[in-house]
């Protein structure tokens, strides 16, 4: 785990929290390397897929000219979603760090068994964090705000 990658992450969260954005931040990186990184552009795009992971998935693939990720690790801000945990599983990214909980049960489960399916496809590893680069504790108060 590089803390530098995690807190590019945050920067797109807050990219993304300052234009009106659910605050999640992306990257992917690739021997060491930062090679694609994003945040939520929803509301901006009016597409309900654009997720910071899709967005990152798709930049990374564009960038390696290959849909498979399988040497590469994903630093995001919040446990992903099952729709995204599947387009993690399906390019074959190897291991995600995360900080916040999606805080709903049923969701987090969905998306752990989707990561953990024995399928040709390995287990996705998943990993949370405990760390705050959240400084003005913004995007904590964010997820707070919407979930009370």
């Amino acid at each position: 785990m590089n803390e530098n990658f995690m807190k590019t992450a945050f920067r797109m969260a807050n990219k993304a929290f300052n234009k009106n954005e659910v605050p999640v931040g992306a990257v992917i990186v690739r021997n060491n390397k930062i090679i694609a990184m994003a945040y939520n552009k929803k509301e901006k795009k009016k597409c309900a897929v654009e997720h910071a992971e899709i967005i990152a998935i798709r930049k990374a693939c564009k960038k390696i000219k290959n849909w498979r990720l399988s040497d590469c690790e994903m630093y995001v801000t919040l446990e992903p979603c099952p729709m995204c945990a599947s387009a993690i599983k399906q390019s074959r990214i190897k291991k995600i760090y995360y900080v916040f909980d999606n805080n709903n049960p049923l969701t987090s489960d969905i998306s752990n068994k989707i990561l953990n399916y024995n399928d040709a496809n390995k287990s996705v590893e998943k990993i949370k964090l405990q760390v705050n680069f959240d400084n003005d504790n913004s995007l904590s108060e964010f997820f707070s705000r919407k979930r009370n």
